[in-house]
């Protein structure tokens, strides 16, 4: 195992070193937050790649192909579907609107705030539990490599995504999920697939072992297909740690190529997943769990040398998500919740100086902290990350999609949407149980129901609010500093 420890410890090296060069790059707020809003379309696609595939759908996807087969390929292929769909409908337009935050979309949109103070609370819990369970991750894949404590596990693999993070920003954040993305094309789909198969015998050997609901398509179900739809197709088109990539990119076009590239990648990695776990069924029937599956064929199955880049390939997909996860965490606390409760500078934020850059790797320190500190104490990742996304799609896909394509939605719509969306959530998790499909179904409803009838009761959002939309969804208004932003978005 020295030769596996040695690329790890190279690789983990590797992470820390490029945030110290970000860092020396991460000049301004905007430098910080987005890269300087310029990654071209390789880098770009890359990128977003990294931070939608992360453990859960490494370690997960895998885990879901021992269970259910080929159709176990379903949870990651609808996180590429949403992908697909915000990189062609809707990525330009965001792109366009040069923000920092989805609650500074739904303020522009809207008008008086409101909205974008409601939406930030809620998408903040979503981001710090997606963060939360990307981090409790790495106690699985430490105790694969070094056999390590899972307090311990944490700690250090917390520690190292919270240093790279906070030292560089969003270009730390960007290289490193380069070369996490590279690390992942190679050890997932070059090396881990093609040994996975040949080693259960082909396709063949698998069909004659395994039986035919292995290999039907739809086998894992219907209605689990549908929830997965909901919960991770939507949630990709309106997640503050997917739109914060997307303003990352040069141009319109880069977000919509770009993120086409990507997408598709993703539908190519689901099915991969799902091939790995079908084998891995045929090597080992009796596993305890089926997410042991990745880590033991991993550990059974590659030779030396390419074990260590596999399993650097398991701890890249969970650095990817858990860093996009922290940073889009610390921007909506510093930018949407502490600088509306602190009521603003009242300066102008334009002039980028290093006191804002100072303040959001500050936020990022003390949210990364925070994270470790409750994926220590967390038990339940499950049941975690289903809260974070119910809320996150009954709460917010409405007013979010609602503001991009109905001019007669309203701030009150808006905020009855948040509301009553999030509260039936709440409410029927409480009633039917965490993982239950009906907490989502009904309270995605009811979000719809209560958008629709406020927003037809109430008068239309003023002319001079949506005349300043059109304009910044055109592309055609600068970037609003932080100062305009709280007047424009402050109702007449």
């Amino acid at each position: 195992m020295a030769v596996d420890y040695t690329v790890i410890v190279v690789y983990l090296a590797g992470m820390l070193a490029m945030g110290w060069w970000g860092m020396r790059r991460a000049r301004s707020k905007s430098e910080f937050l987005v890269a300087g809003r310029r990654l071209g379309p390789a880098m770009y696609s890359g990128t977003m790649a990294a931070i939608v595939l992360g453990g859960a759908s490494t370690i997960g996807g895998v885990g879901l192909g021992y269970q259910y087969g080929l159709s176990g390929a379903w949870m990651v292929f609808t996180i590429g579907l949403g992908l697909l769909a915000l990189s062609v409908f809707f990525s330009a337009r965001i792109a366009r609107l040069r923000v920092y935050t989805v609650s500074e979309m739904l303020d522009l949109r809207y008008g008086g705030g409101r909205a974008g103070i409601v939406s930030g609370v809620v998408m903040w819990a979503y981001t710090l539990m997606l963060a939360v369970t990307s981090t409790i991750a790495y106690a699985t894949i430490f105790d694969v490599l070094f056999d390590m404590d899972r307090t311990l596990a944490i700690v250090l693999g917390g520690s190292i995504v919270v240093a790279y993070s906070t030292l560089g920003g969003m270009w730390s954040i960007t290289l490193t999920d380069m070369v996490q993305f590279v690390v992942k094309t190679v050890g997932v789909l070059l090396l881990l697939l093609p040994i996975a198969v040949v080693k259960a015998g082909g396709f063949g050997a698998m069909r004659d072992e395994l039986p035919t609901s292995y290999f039907d398509p739809l086998g894992i179900g219907g209605e689990t297909i549908f929830t997965y739809v909901l919960i991770y197709t939507f949630g990709m088109l309106i997640g503050q740690d997917i739109w914060q990539r997307v303003f990352t990119a040069r141009s319109d076009r880069t977000a919509k190529w770009g993120g086409t590239v990507a997408g598709s990648y993703c539908l190519a990695y689901a099915l991969a997943g799902a091939v790995i776990g079908t084998a891995a069924k045929v090597l080992y029937p009796s596993l305890t769990s089926a997410d042991d599956a990745f880590a033991t064929i991993v550990k059974d199955e590659l030779p030396v040398g390419v074990r260590g880049l596999v399993l650097a390939a398991a701890l890249a997909a969970v650095m990817s998500t858990s860093s996009g996860a922290l940073i889009a965490c610390a921007t909506v606390a510093n930018n949407d919740i502490w600088a509306r409760l602190r009521g603003g500078r009242g300066g102008n934020a334009g002039a980028e100086s290093g006191d804002e850059v100072r303040d959001n790797r500050l936020f990022i320190l003390v949210m990364g902290i925070a994270v470790i500190g409750t994926a220590v104490a967390l038990n339940n990742v499950v049941e975690a990350l289903t809260v974070a996304y119910n809320l996150l799609v009954g709460g917010l896909l409405v007013p979010i999609l609602g503001g991009l394509l109905w001019k007669r939605g309203t701030v009150h719509g808006a905020l009855a949407s948040v509301v009553v969306g999030g509260g039936s959530v709440i409410a029927l998790m409480a009633a039917y149980g965490i993982l239950a499909n009906e907490p989502v179904y009904y309270g995605l409803s009811a979000s719809l129901a209560a958008y629709v009838a406020v927003s037809l009761a109430t008068p239309p959002t003023d002319a001079a609010v949506l005349a300043a939309w059109r304009e910044r969804l055109a592309g055609h208004a600068p970037e609003l500093t932080e100062h305009q932003l709280r007047t424009a978005t402050t109702s007449p």
